[in-house]
């Protein structure tokens, strides 16, 4: 490999996990502001395996595509105007979301204020899987909902990468936590702060939660889990619509309840990093990894990914 090239995983066309391929391309230069990572680690989200098949984020990309947004790594190079971060430090970040980060790759260029110090307690495995994932739950629970102390929280899918840190956050800031998720993830979520977990394969939730002011919805119109979700949101709560949005159909049910909906898109966030960062140094949030592959593996990752039945993340390692 020479400097001018680096390895890579890349899509011509959108498709199945075969479209996924590993390949040599053009190593990116960074313009003035940015930084130039070398990729130890990269994250894999559900937007990837959805954007990789024509959904998520496709609308938004060009051919050919290099999947990816969550990465940890150490900067390689900085460009003109860079302050805050210098050659060897060790960062993480969700650069460009929802524009193209390339992040299924050697190498990566963003804006240096997409990225933040990744935790010094943890490893480039761990603090990759972190940033979509706790920056979509951090921000829906302080910048959208503006959770407080004494509040009730409704967090759906919670032993997901998103549910499991949405518990922990919402904890940390002094809500009661009620989390949906199959039973053998019941101990683990309560060790993370749940207060009430509810098997939704056997109950329906809305049976035995009770009143909540907030609800993380992770899944959507799915078994009409939005809409339910507003039978039990206190008037005035709050329903947090995450993976597709606020339908017309959960508008209409939510304004007859006076409940309040809202759409949410994460975005890019090195301050809100910076805070995670301390909270996981801090040992007050924990991050689960179900399992770790090779960049060439990007393809039996997003399988893996796409039964929706792993605890936590998956991570792909790029650089030892």
């Amino acid at each position: 490999m020479s400097e001018h090239t680096m390895r890579a995983v890349t899509i011509r066309e959108f498709g199945g996990p075969e479209v996924l391929t590993a390949e040599q391309v053009a190593r990116p230069e960074p313009l003035p502001t940015e930084v130039l990572v070398r990729v130890h680690a990269a994250g894999i989200n559900p937007v990837d395996w959805k954007t990789r098949a024509g959904q998520g984020m496709a609308g938004l990309q060009t051919m050919p595509l290099i999947l990816g947004w969550d990465v940890s790594g150490v900067v390689e190079e900085v460009g003109f105007g860079v302050t805050t971060l210098a050659p060897g430090d060790e960062v993480y970040g969700m650069p460009w979301f929802p524009r193209a980060a390339g992040a299924y790759a050697e190498f990566v260029t963003a804006p240096s204020r997409h990225f933040a110090r990744k935790p010094a307690s943890i490893g480039h495995v761990e603090a990759a899987v972190l940033p979509l994932a706790a920056l979509t739950a951090w921000q829906a629970l302080v910048d959208t909902a503006g959770v407080k102390a004494g509040q009730r929280v409704l967090v759906h899918a919670a032993a997901g990468g998103v549910g499991h840190l949405a518990v922990q956050f919402a904890r940390h800031l002094g809500a009661e936590v009620v989390a949906t998720a199959r039973e053998p993830r019941h101990a683990w979520l309560k060790e993370l702060g749940a207060d009430e977990v509810i098997d939704y394969t056997q109950q329906r939730f809305e049976d035995v939660t009770g009143d909540v002011d907030v609800v993380i919805d992770l899944i959507g119109a799915q078994d009409d889990t939005d809409a339910r979700s507003v039978s039990v949101t206190r008037p005035g709560g709050l329903v947090v619509a995450i993976p597709a949005g606020v339908s017309e159909r959960l508008a209409t049910v939510a304004a007859q309840a006076g409940v309040r909906t809202s759409p949410f898109l994460v975005e890019p966030d090195s301050a809100a990093l910076t805070t995670i960062a301390g909270l996981v140094d801090s040992g007050k949030v924990s991050i689960e990894v179900e399992r770790s592959f090779a960049l060439e593996q990007a393809a039996e990752a997003h399988r893996l990914g796409e039964t929706n039945r792993t605890r936590g993340k998956l991570v792909l390692t790029v650089t030892d």
